[in-house]
């Protein structure tokens, strides 16, 4: 069993900058991927940026340049740099670890809002 927890989101003014945490713990040895999702408002969760077990990183196109994803795996934990907020950027950001029994643990979700 994988648990995760995020941690580091808050408030922000537009062009700013905040990094997040997911802690992983439990069995998270069996974690082969983990991914950052998010939810806006009246929209469906979407995934943001997702990084291997071994390094490797993808992102969408709207975060693409500004946020960074990066993973300490002998601390098993994520971390998501986002540069250069914009408002739009408001949502609830989840992370995901996908272990290797294909099952997906997600944590409580934290709070971004990008507002001056």
């Amino acid at each position: 069993q994988v648990q995760v927890v995020e941690s580091g989101g808050g408030l922000v003014q537009p062009g700013g900058s905040l990094r997040l945490s997911c802690a992983a713990s439990g069995s998270a040895s069996s974690i082969i991927a983990m991914g950052w999702y998010r939810q806006a408002p009246g929209k469906q969760r979407e995934l943001i940026a997702g990084i291997s077990s071994g390094g490797s990183t993808n992102y969408v196109d709207s975060v693409k340049g500004r946020f960074t994803v990066s993973r300490d795996n002998a601390q098993n934990t994520m971390y998501l740099q986002m540069n250069s907020l914009k408002p739009e950027d408001t949502a609830v950001y989840y992370c995901m670890g996908y272990s290797d029994n294909h099952k997906r643990s997600w944590g409580q979700g934290t709070q971004v809002t990008v507002s001056s």
